[in-house]
């Protein structure tokens, strides 16, 4: 065959590959992003109904918020190596309708909270019963994209993390605003129900309309499907570890879960705060809280995107995750010290927020290139567990901090040397990852 016959069907293949995951993408992405918007709606709101819930229920202090926003992450975690386990045998079609039907009735059931122990129990419940769903999201994913494609697929699916946020601050900000003492209840009431109950339907549809793999997609004909098991196929190849046990062994999954952590603190650490730190910066006025909650957000959005399509370009995942926390570093630093400078801060904050949101997207391509099999279902959620941990430490760390100090910056400053743990995590990773290659081909 000629040079040009080859060049021809290499465009040909390409063309038809793109394709595919184009038809993919629209079929999983739009839906799986609207449910982690959801989801993540779970983790934030509270920080701004906090604003609220203090003043009407006694005994809400900065500390037990701290630890009640915290008791999520602690339930969270302890259920989600098992959840993900399960679903890579039974699927995810069972497993994720169940997280979702449960964990929305739950959420609408924070309406109820009148002191400190309903407060937690509902934070607690919540936590058991939404476990599972982010690390579950990423392990099916995998079963759809190879890692050459993740980055970009997972920087779509991840905007559900700002645009939660907004929502979750200017959204939840107009919820309250429009429902306050309609129908006998508090407008945070209000803001638990209407972004609580979705959940339920979603997780109906997700039930109706989704499959479990490629497989059994009916709207893939059998030459789609053959390329995607042929591109996957690809992938599998060049995994190291496919069994869990062997990669709880692994000191990868160990550094990983490390820089993981430190990213989802300075992540939480924000989320929660935000509000407050405006508040600390003399914005008192509900509305304009909510809106300024939401510009860093706003900005994110496309950093993501663009930061994921590019490190899928050039197939590079360390620099495109070291240099954007660096950033989020530098951004929470400046914020910090220059507190009593509005302007200076919160553009800073924009920085930190945007930084740190774009290097979490990229890491996550990491663990699905380098796990197979039951190591990435129990990997993926292992990192993800510790990781999410960061979602106790850092709300209930900033919260002891300004009870103790009256201010966030200490709080902040924290979290700063939490990220430089990642970042020295990010820079050593490939080197392990080198190192576990060698003794695997030597042996």
């Amino acid at each position: 065959m000629s040079l040009t016959g080859n060049v021809a069907d290499t465009e040909l293949n390409t063309s038809k590959e793109a394709a595919v995951f184009k038809k993919i993408n629209r079929r999983l992405l739009p839906f799986l992003l609207i449910c982690y918007t959801f989801a993540y709606l779970d983790r934030v709101n509270i920080g701004y109904a906090k604003l609220h819930m203090q003043a009407d229920i006694p005994g809400l202090t900065e500390a037990v918020f701290g630890v009640g926003a915290g008791l999520f992450f602690l339930a969270y975690a302890g259920l989600e190596i098992p959840s993900n386990l399960l679903m890579n045998r039974i699927g995810a079609r069972k497993t994720i309708t169940r997280i979702m039907v449960l964990w929305g009735f739950t959420s609408a059931a924070m309406l109820f909270v009148t002191n400190e122990t309903t407060f937690y129990v509902l934070r607690i419940l919540l936590g058991i019963f939404e476990a599972g769903f982010a690390p579950g999201i990423i392990l099916y994913l995998t079963y759809w994209y190879p890692a050459k494609r993740m980055a970009s697929a997972m920087g779509i699916y991840m905007l559900a993390g700002p645009i939660g946020a907004i929502l979750g601050s200017a959204g939840s900000a107009m919820i309250i605003a429009a429902t306050d003492n309609l129908g006998g209840l508090a407008g945070w009431q209000w803001m638990f129900l209407i972004q609580g109950l979705p959940c339920v339907v979603l997780g109906l549809l997700f039930w109706r309309f989704m499959v479990d793999r490629p497989e059994h997609a009916s709207w893939l004909n059998e030459s789609e499907r053959e390329i995607v098991s042929n591109h996957l196929a690809t992938t599998r190849s060049s995994q190291h570890t496919s069994s869990f046990l062997v990669a709880l062994k692994n000191p990868t999954v160990y550094v990983m879960a490390i820089a993981y952590f430190g990213i989802m603190c300075g992540i939480y650490a924000v989320s929660f705060w935000l509000p407050t730190i405006l508040l600390e910066n003399g914005v008192t006025d509900t509305f304009a809280n909510g809106l300024l909650s939401s510009v860093p957000y706003l900005v994110t959005i496309p950093v993501m995107v663009l930061l994921t399509r590019s490190s899928d370009r050039f197939e590079e995942r360390t620099w495109h995750s070291i240099v954007p926390t660096t950033l989020g570093i530098i951004g929470l630093m400046i914020a910090t010290f220059f507190a009593s400078n509005f302007l200076v801060s919160f553009s800073a904050l924009i920085l930190a927020i945007a930084g740190i949101w774009g290097a979490y997207t990229v890491f996550w391509a990491v663990p699905a290139q380098h796990f197979g099999g039951t190591a990435a279902a129990g990997g993926i959620a292992f990192i993800n567990t510790i990781g999410i941990l960061g979602g106790f430490v850092a709300p209930t760390l900033m919260g002891f901090v300004k009870e103790a100090t009256g201010s966030t910056h200490i709080g902040l400053l924290t979290m700063v040397g939490l990220l430089v743990v990642s970042v020295a995590g990010l820079v050593i990773l490939p080197r392990i990852m080198a190192r576990e290659v060698r003794l695997r081909k030597a042996a």
